[in-house]
């Protein structure tokens, strides 16, 4: 792997990464099981949202991707 281009560094980690994030939401899905949990619409749409804004951010740091650096 030391020889190994960005390119493909890039798509060998977003591979990874996008398979767990998608793992992640099928395990989200899981809890829509009403039999097992409950849940009422104001948690559902916290949930949403957090993850809608996760997205945006996500975006933004392929149009705007600059570092961001901490300083006092």
């Amino acid at each position: 792997m030391a020889d190994e281009s960005k390119k493909d560094r890039f798509k060998r980690v977003a591979e990874k990464r996008v398979q767990n994030i998608i793992n992640g939401i099928r395990s989200l899905a899981q809890l829509s099981n009403k039999k097992v949990y409950e849940w009422d619409g104001k948690q559902l749409e916290k949930i949403w949202k957090t993850l809608e804004q996760e997205i945006e951010n996500c975006k933004s740091n392929y149009t705007h991707p600059e570092t961001k650096i901490f300083k006092l």
